[in-house]
């Protein structure tokens, strides 16, 4: 079974971090925007490494850590802290037809990433949107066009192209268009500089 047909019909909710506490429970980094994904009790889906179909596992209770931005789960079966260790990295799955319905302004962290940023006033390429960081907004992080890191002036030795985040708010970034592959930001003076 190639690894295409498993992202094709799976989704990553989550990975499995480390255990929580001695009773089985267990830490997870949300890869997901919907809460109910770790909180709603039901069915979700296993896939260790070695692993080629994701195993099904009952989902008993979670809740949320804001402070770590983690979710703390537990799974039927899991009973002990040796248990829990076993499963960690696993990652967390459901089934890609499972995919909410989405509101008209919200948008799956996926389908943001490696779309182009313009300045929505002059239309100037800003960069590509590399990683999604959640937070209370979430923030895009963008790798900055070469073009833009030396219009600045800001061009420095150092050769990595910088990145800079973005708060993904209607009031900064009021356009995403998906079938185009882009983002329109009105950023506030500042926003954008680069700190070396």
């Amino acid at each position: 079974m190639t690894n295409d047909k498993l992202e094709d019909n799976w989704l990553e909710i989550g990975k499995i971090v480390a255990p929580q506490g001695l009773s089985g429970e267990l830490r997870v980094y949300p890869v997901s925007d919907f809460p109910e994904r770790f909180e709603v009790p039901g069915k979700r889906w296993l896939l260790c490494s070695g692993d080629t179909e994701p195993q099904p596992i009952e989902l008993l209770t979670g809740r949320y850590i804001s402070n770590k931005n983690l979710y703390v789960i537990k799974l039927a079966g899991v009973e002990n802290c040796d248990q829990a260790e076993a499963l960690r990295s696993c990652k967390l799955m459901v089934p890609a037809s499972d995919r909410p319905q989405l509101g008209e302004d919200e948008y799956h962290v996926l389908d943001l990433i490696g779309l182009e940023v313009f300045m929505q006033v002059s239309g100037e390429l800003v960069g590509t949107v590399v990683d999604i960081i959640p937070a209370g907004n979430d923030l895009l992080e963008v790798k900055l066009h070469p073009s833009f890191t030396t219009d600045k002036g800001q061009i420095t030795n150092d050769k990595k192209q910088k990145t800079v985040l973005i708060p993904f708010v209607e009031a900064i970034a009021p356009v995403v268009d998906l079938p185009s592959g882009r983002i329109e930001i009105t950023p506030p003076p500042g926003l954008l500089e680069i700190n070396n």
